[in-house]
């Protein structure tokens, strides 16, 4: 099957123990009152939409905030609504601190076969710096809750860039996750966005010739762990890739539920009611939860396309950059061009390089 045939659900919980300080999600860490009266509006929502699916879900990715905070059974019954596929993808990520062995059996029990660590780093003063609050140690502890749960595929996030990291602080977070046997990784750099805590800190902003530096060693530590890069922000061992990641890289539909969820079908994009009250009272009223979309034309998708397909591992077609002006930056495989280790670090500027056929 390939990535653009994949049908994907995403599911959005919006609730949070605290807003970390570089977090522009909607996420609300006041409205836990309401989470009862979301999970259903969620349900009912799911089961309205049935007839609008495909007859089968190959994905499922729970993001948000913090989906480890909602009761396990009231999130399981959301999954077993969904007319999953037999060999279906079932992500949700969790916050280390929320993660206990019941936990992680509800999870397996209903249908859960991966999950996403919140880790962003292994060093107290980073943490404190991002505004997280979870414990390092707890790391480990999921980790081996979910290995003994059963769960097949466990993912890493970590941020690179923060103010204070010193290189050695982030190799100790590399290899802190790479003892923990992660089968995916996925690691950013610190970005700022508008209107968030981080925003407002200008001597707190990013150095890019750091965060160069911090991939590069990220790369090297990674692979040298047998976690392979396929997207330039992703390393997975063989066979872990993250296949809801991979239905979005090649244009794939899905389908997304919950305040704020973005959606897409066959060149249509749209996107629901920001505020988790505004979702409840849509679904409840029975009416629409999108609040605006777009649709997009076919040169706007070919370019996307393009966009999207050079930061994996596949690269472009050759015809597609004009090789000789991007020296060191690409180099050709089997037809096809791909980033160097170079050219990830610029991929934006190679992007600009492309040629919509």
């Amino acid at each position: 099957m390939t990535r653009s045939s994949l049908f994907g659900v995403y599911v959005h919980i919006p609730f949070c123990h605290h807003k970390c300080d570089y977090c522009a999600f909607a996420t609300w860490v006041d409205k836990n009152a309401l989470i009862d009266e979301y999970m259903n509006a969620l349900l009912i929502d799911v089961k309205r939409s049935l007839p609008h699916m495909p007859s089968h879900v190959d994905t499922v990715f729970v993001g948000g905030g913090t989906p480890s905070m909602v009761p396990a059974a009231d999130l399981m019954k959301v999954i077993a609504a969904l007319p999953l596929s037999h060999d279906a993808e079932v992500t949700v990520e969790c916050n280390p601190d929320d993660v206990t062995a019941e936990l992680m059996n509800a999870y397996v029990r209903g249908g859960v076969n991966r999950i996403s660590l919140g880790v962003q780093s292994m060093v107290p003063h980073v943490l404190q710096k991002l505004g997280r609050t979870h414990n390092p140690e707890n790391v480990k502890r999921a980790m081996t809750f979910a290995r003994a749960a059963g769960v097949t595929s466990v993912n890493l996030d970590i941020i690179y860039g923060t103010v204070n990291e010193t290189e050695d602080d982030w190799r100790v977070t590399l290899e802190q996750a790479v003892a923990l046997s992660p089968d995916h990784v996925s690691a950013y750099g610190l970005t700022v966005e508008a209107g968030t805590p981080l925003a407002s800190r200008p001597d707190d902003y990013p150095d890019d010739d750091e965060q160069a530096d911090k991939y590069l060693l990220a790369n090297e530590v990674l692979e040298s762990a047998g976690l392979l890069n396929y997207e330039i922000s992703n390393w997975a061992r063989p066979g872990h890739e993250c296949r809801h990641n991979q239905m979005y890289w090649g244009q794939g539909n899905y389908f997304g539920f919950g305040c704020a969820a973005h959606s897409h079908r066959d060149g249509r994009r749209w996107w629901n009611v920001r505020t988790p009250e505004r979702y409840i009272d849509c679904v409840t009223k029975g009416v629409s939860t999108e609040t605006a979309g777009e649709d997009l034309d076919d040169s706007t998708r070919r370019r996307e396309a393009l966009e999207l397909s050079l930061r994996t591992k596949d690269g472009v077609p050759a015809d597609a950059l004009l090789v000789d002006e991007l020296g060191d930056l690409v180099e050709e495989r089997d037809g096809r061009v791909v980033l160097t280790i170079r050219g990830r670090l610029l991929a934006n500027e190679v992007s600009l390089r492309l040629r919509n056929r």
